[in-house]
């Protein structure tokens, strides 16, 4: 068996990890099936192609792709549970670690023969390159840091992803996020640190809250949950973004996620229902006790514009027998949140101490007797103060000054 007879054969054996459908890895197996033939040129054109495309030499690539693999393996090294595989399982894994570090190390050279040497010069070599830092001593050599980086940062999507949006009953990632800190948000410290008090005991694995954002639009309740997710991602926290409509499918997410060691914040922004909405009484039943149990791993956090969430009118009440029922009734969706936070919009002074804020994160000389009035006129304009109304304003001072600068 020559070379690349035995780098097709590691291919078509590995056993535990499922990359062997990976777009790179079938044009590199094509590539060594047609080594010998008319078609070497144009396999060999394709995998350059498909590699180069990622922006990868071949061992990063490939070691991105066993770390981001989902298998037996990485599940259970995930949830702390190595010990339980099998001894063949653990045999598996090493023998694909070693099997992935001889397909890692394919030259441009090991694919040339006595009549295809003299095109394949004329044609750019690959790149080798290094692993990943995760698995810097080596992939054949990984088994030992595999397991401690799935036991800290998860499997598959999750380890390679912190936020997703719910579509067609499948976890999509999310692949550029909202990069905003909480140090980028301005006053309303009691209620974020309420947030980041149940959100800090979630991750420690104590009991903690569904929390529902309430109040005025523009004062950051989205914003937060956002920039608690960049805070803690490092520490397992992800984020799965749903709409009012894929509340009925909360079952099936916390289902697909009951074994995942991450823990995941379930976000559904801007909520709202009519009364005689389906979904009203399914998202009752997921937030059914106000405490989560110790062994959970997922919350719900919403945002609101209201606080009691339902929609009500003085006709449906004068028209209901036993009203103080119905108000119960309406009122117990909001009340299944154990934390419920008021977020309201500032008053002129808080408004003007955020305006302040912002711009002296900015790398910019201001006036500021000139930045708070115009600060005041801008919000008259837009019909009130809010922290976003604030950050709006900066944003087109400091749009305005690069442009007469430029």
């Amino acid at each position: 068996m020559n070379n690349i007879e035995k780098l097709k054969f590691y291919i078509d054996s590995l056993c535990i990890y499922n990359v062997g459908s990976d777009e790179v890895i079938t044009k590199l197996y094509a590539l060594l099936e047609n080594a010998e033939n008319e078609n070497a040129f144009r396999c060999y054109g394709e995998f350059f192609n498909s590699l180069t495309k990622q922006g990868d030499s071949l061992k990063h690539y490939i070691s991105s792709l066993i770390l981001f693999d989902e298998n037996v393996f990485s599940r259970a090294a995930a949830s702390g549970e190595v010990e339980k595989l099998s001894d063949s399982v653990i045999s598996g894994v090493k023998s694909d670690l070693e099997k992935l570090d001889a397909i890692s190390e394919i030259k441009a050279d090991d694919i040339a023969n006595e009549e295809n040497r003299e095109i394949l010069k004329t044609l750019p070599a690959w790149e080798i390159g290094e692993p990943v830092k995760e698995l810097e001593g080596g992939i054949k050599n990984a088994f030992e840091a595999l397991m401690q980086y799935h036991r800290i940062n998860g499997y598959g999507i999750f380890a390679k992803h912190c936020a997703f949006t719910w579509r067609n009953r499948a976890f999509v990632p999310i692949t550029s996020i909202d990069k905003i800190r909480l140090s980028d948000l301005k006053n309303y410290e009691i209620q974020r640190n309420q947030v980041v008090e149940n959100t800090l005991a979630f991750l420690g694995g104590f009991p903690a809250n569904n929390v529902l954002l309430y109040g005025d639009r523009g004062t950051g309740k989205s914003s937060t949950v956002h920039a608690i997710l960049n805070e803690y991602k490092n520490r397992g926290l992800r984020i799965i973004e749903i709409s009012k409509g894929d509340i009925c499918d909360l079952a099936l997410i916390r289902e697909k996620i009951a074994d995942n060691p991450m823990k995941f914040i379930i976000f559904v922004d801007d909520l709202s229902f009519d009364k005689k909405e389906d979904s009203l009484s399914q998202l009752k039943a997921a937030l059914e006790g106000t405490l989560s149990k110790r062994e959970g791993n997922a919350l719900i956090y919403a945002t609101s514009n209201r606080r009691h969430i339902v929609k009500e009118n003085f006709t449906e009440r004068e028209n209901d027998v036993h009203t103080g029922d119905t108000i119960q009734e309406e009122l117990s969706l909001s009340d299944r949140f154990g934390l419920a936070v008021n977020f309201l919009n500032p008053d002129k002074s808080n408004y003007l101490d955020i305006v302040k804020k912002i711009a002296s994160d900015r790398d910019f000389d201001w006036d500021e007797e000139e930045l708070l009035s115009g600060a005041e006129l801008w919000a008259r304009r837009r019909g009130g103060r809010s922290p976003r109304c604030a950050k709006q304003y900066i944003d087109y001072l400091e749009a305005s000054k690069k442009m007469t600068d430029n």
